[in-house]
């Protein structure tokens, strides 16, 4: 057998019976108000449901009795041994007694009835309720977008939402003494510092509400429930707007900031980037001087190595013609005018420093040391230059001192080299140079 369809709907998307429970203990502070020291306070749960009110309220401490004209609903509280009666709620309300209740109970069902049928609700309660007595009516909160616009209308039952500002005005025009609404089952998180986004908006206000009235009365029985009318409960759209608001001002206020903070330091890294540029425009300057400079030196470098290879050639020719020159048949001819031209240029310049005496003592021993070395050697003259000393000892005695003396160094060939005419210097400069242009000449043709 299926389960009755608003019980089934209820179980699915009301919540389960501890859930239930446990939200409607947010009414504890107003029932605390009702208990006193004699019988037990009477209490009329109008579309009592599946009893969790009912069943909190036995817990309280009241004598409670329910009414609905769904019997699924009535079937589970008689599971529970709940007092419950299928009946038409506002009749089962007319039918008691005047100021016999302290208690009067509608959760969500006002949303079910036309207007007038709810204002003659609050009428009934207001005449059946003992002095100080409660009404409390719990209805979907259409200040909350996504109950008002959607989850409102997933009950087919459902007439229209009732803003929170309509039913506490019917509960005050009918007579109540002081009326409260109460919003309920928030997100608790909503009640911290957490930052809110716009889905917060739209779903974060309580979706359930109650307006809780009280009947007139002495002032010590009214001043009993003055903590609970006095307190706050749950959010307004008001409130959760005005803070999202806030929020997100303080956000732009934080996001300026941030702004205002990375334009100074992009002012200040622009800043640097300028410098930066100038010292590397300054150095790219340097570079491109040094670079001058370099280039420069490499061109004289260049220029350089062209005069030393022009320098070069130049020598080269001068050797060749120096070989040509000293390797020739003038050269070897002309050696004696070359040597005599010497011998007068060295009597000259020993003139000019009075030498002359000196120079011609030292040309005269040489010349009779280069002679007798000369007569000694040849065997004849040698025999016929003794035999005629004989006779002139002391003449002799001179020549044999001067012939063993050692400051008459022995003259310089005339001609020397084969009669080339060249000292053994110019002859070795000669060979050299011979040499090395025989070494370029390979070169070249390697």
């Amino acid at each position: 057998m299926n389960q009755p369809f608003y019980r089934a709907f209820e179980d699915r998307y009301r919540g389960s019976r501890d859930t239930i429970k446990q939200r409607l203990r947010a009414y504890a502070p107003f029932l605390a108000a009702l208990r006193g020291d004699a019988a037990a306070p009477r209490a009329l749960d109008l579309g009592c449901g599946r009893g969790e009110w009912l069943e909190l309220l036995g817990e309280e401490g009241f004598a409670a009795r329910g009414i609905d004209l769904d019997e699924g609903m009535l079937a589970a509280c008689h599971e529970r041994g709940l007092d419950v009666e299928l009946k038409d709620a506002l009749a089962a309300l007319r039918e008691a007694p005047t100021a016999s209740l302290s208690l009067v109970s509608s959760f969500h069902l006002v949303e079910h009835l036309p207007f007038d049928l709810v204002r003659e609700l609050i009428a009934e309660a207001l005449r059946a309720l003992q002095p100080g007595g409660l009404l409390i009516m719990e209805t979907p909160n259409p200040e909350n977008l996504t109950v008002g616009a959607t989850s409102f209308y997933m009950d087919p039952t459902h007439l229209h939402p009732l803003p929170p500002s309509l039913l506490s005005f019917a509960a005050e025009h009918a007579g109540f003494e002081r009326v409260k609404v109460v919003r309920l089952q928030e997100d608790p998180r909503l009640h911290t510092d957490a930052q809110l986004g716009l889905i917060n908006v739209l779903e974060g206000v309580s979706p359930d509400y109650a307006v809780v009235a009280q009947k007139a009365s002495e002032p010590a029985a009214l001043a009993a429930s003055s903590a609970a009318f006095d307190r706050d409960f749950g959010i307004g759209l008001g409130t959760l707007a005005q803070r999202y608001e806030e929020q997100g001002a303080a956000r732009h206020a934080e996001i300026h900031h941030v702004l205002g903070r990375l334009s100074n330091e992009s002012g200040q890294a622009g800043k640097a980037l300028g410098e930066l540029r100038q010292r590397l425009d300054a150095h790219d300057h340097r570079s491109g001087v040094i670079e001058q400079r370099a280039n420069e030196q490499e061109q004289r470098a260049h220029a350089l190595e062209q005069r030393i290879a022009a320098a070069e050639q130049r020598a080269d020719v001068y050797a060749q013609q120096v070989i040509a020159l000293m390797s020739s048949s003038s050269w070897r001819i002309t050696a004696p005018w070359r040597y005599v031209g010497g011998v007068v240029h060295r009597l000259n310049a020993a003139r000019r420093e009075r030498r002359i005496l000196r120079a011609v003592k030292n040309r005269a021993r040489r010349t009779l040391h280069r002679t007798g070395g000369y007569v000694l050697g040849n065997r004849r003259l040698k025999a016929i230059a003794l035999y005629v000393l004989r006779f002139m000892p002391g003449l002799r005695t001179r020549l044999f001192n001067l012939m063993l003396s050692h400051d008459a160094a022995p003259a310089q060939p005339l001609l020397v080299e084969g009669g080339s005419g060249l000292s053994p210097r110019a002859s070795r400069v000669l060979r050299e140079l011979q040499a090395l242009q025989a070494r370029k000449q390979d070169a070249h043709r390697h």
